[in-house]
C-alpha cells in the first residue's frame, strides 16, 4: 500500500521511523517532507501535501506527524476528501479505519513512545473500513455537507 507522510520538526524523527517500518513491511512510503530537520519549520506545507497525495491516489493512506498531532489533523482535514483521525491507542487507530473510513492517521510524536506510534500505524494500515450501513450513512452525511454546504437534517 502507498502511504504518504508529512511532518514538522517535532515529528521528523518519528516520520523517519515510520518510513523505515512501512518499507520493511512491504508498503510504499512517500515522504512529503521535510527532507531535513529544521526547528523553525511549519507543518502545513508538508502535511497538506501528504493529505493531497492521499485524495489524488485512490487506495492510498496517509500519516501526518507533529508534536501533538492536533494541528496536523486539522490541516489535513482542510483537504477535501480527507478524513484524518488522531490516534492515541491501538483501539482509536482501529476505529478510525473501521468506523470512520479515515484515510489519514495523525500522530503526536511527543505523546507516546516511537514503538507505540509505529503500533498505531500498523493497526491503522491493516484495518479495513467495515462498510456497515450505519457508518456509511454517517460518512455520506459528512460528504454531502462538503459538497453542498448544507447541514444534515435533524432526526424526526
Amino acid at each position: 500500500m502507498r502511504v504518504y507522510l508529512g511532518s514538522d520538526h517535532a515529528g521528523y524523527e518519528l516520520k523517519a521511523a515510520l518510513i523505515q517500518w512501512l518499507a520493511s513491511a512491504g508498503h510504499e512510503p512517500v515522504d512529503c517532507g521535510p527532507e531535513a530537520y529544521n526547528s523553525g519549520d511549519d507543518y502545513p506545507p508538508y502535511v497538506m501535501r501528504a493529505a493531497h497525495g492521499v485524495v489524488t491516489d485512490p487506495g492510498s493512506l496517509g500519516i501526518v506527524i507533529g508534536g501533538s498531532g492536533n494541528g496536523e489533523q486539522i490541516a489535513a482535514n482542510k483537504i477535501p476528501g480527507v478524513r484524518a483521525a488522531l490516534a492515541w491507542t491501538d483501539e482509536t487507530a482501529q476505529l478510525a479505519r473501521q468506523h470512520n473510513d479515515a484515510n489519514v492517521l495523525s500522530l503526536g510524536a511527543r505523546m507516546y513512545p516511537v514503538a507505540d506510534a509505529v503500533g498505531f500505524a500498523r493497526v491503522f494500515v491493516a484495518t479495513p473500513f467495515s462498510g456497515e450501513p450505519r457508518h456509511s450513512r454517517r460518512l455520506e452525511m459528512v460528504t454531502d455537507y462538503e459538497k453542498t454546504g448544507e447541514l444534515p437534517p435533524l432526526p424526526a
